[in-house]
């Protein structure tokens, strides 16, 4: 009994309650398409350059004294973590199956999650250890999610949403949450937001993105 449970929280930590469900119940899973999912794509910026530095096993503190603090936030606000790869870190509101974090609850998410890593910040540099800042994108859409592979398989999501969401990170700025005009509409009468105008996206044309303002202290 103990085994089955130490199983099933391994599972539950792995996969979404209804996947994991699905796939105890039945040995697959059924891809899922769902809306008006905001999808946070945040990356720390200059971890790459300063990881050369480090020893491997600093490395992995490093990174994980981040994500930790990231994985504790989006729980507050009701999100679902989906991977990390490399140094970024991808998060949605709005799925799975019963999930109602909104754009809006992302977006708070995303001001708490800079508001860590500035807090980091200032504890690591009196401390004469490495610093970083944080860079977060979101769009919201519709997205496809699954598990994939056989063999240490993994729920991932799929759609334009998500290609625009990494888009809105990698035109975003150090210490700035950029969003697309889908996600503005959704959350422009909860924050203050600044426009930047039509900007090109990689494969995806010109899209108007704006920067939600807030303060960190």
């Amino acid at each position: 009994r103990k085994e089955k449970d130490r199983s099933d929280e391994l599972l539950l930590n792995i996969l979404p309650s209804d996947t994991a469900l699905e796939l105890k119940n039945t040995g697959q899973t059924t891809a899922r398409q769902y809306n008006e999912v905001t999808v946070l794509f945040c990356d720390i910026v200059g971890f790459t350059k300063v990881a050369e530095q480090l020893s491997p096993q600093e490395l992995v503190k490093e990174i994980d004294t981040y994500f930790r603090a990231f994985d504790d936030i989006i729980g507050l606000y009701g999100m679902e973590k989906i991977k990390t790869v490399g140094d970024a870190y991808v998060a949605v509101g709005g799925m799975p199956l019963y999930n109602e974090a909104s754009a809006k609850d992302v977006v708070n998410a995303a001001i708490e999650m800079l508001k860590r890593v500035h807090l980091l910040s200032i504890e690591r540099k009196q401390n004469n250890r490495p610093a970083f800042e944080l860079r977060v994108g979101l769009h919201t859409g519709s997205v496809v999610a699954g598990v994939v592979g056989s063999k240490k398989f993994q729920f991932d999501i799929w759609g334009d949403a998500v290609n625009i969401a990494a888009r809105m990170e990698q035109n975003s700025e150090p210490g700035k949450i950029n969003i697309s005009d889908v996600t503005y509409e959704a959350v422009k009468n909860d924050f203050k937001c600044t426009s930047r105008g039509k900007i090109e996206a990689k494969n995806k044309g010109m899209i108007d993105m704006f920067f939600v303002e807030f303060e960190l202290g």
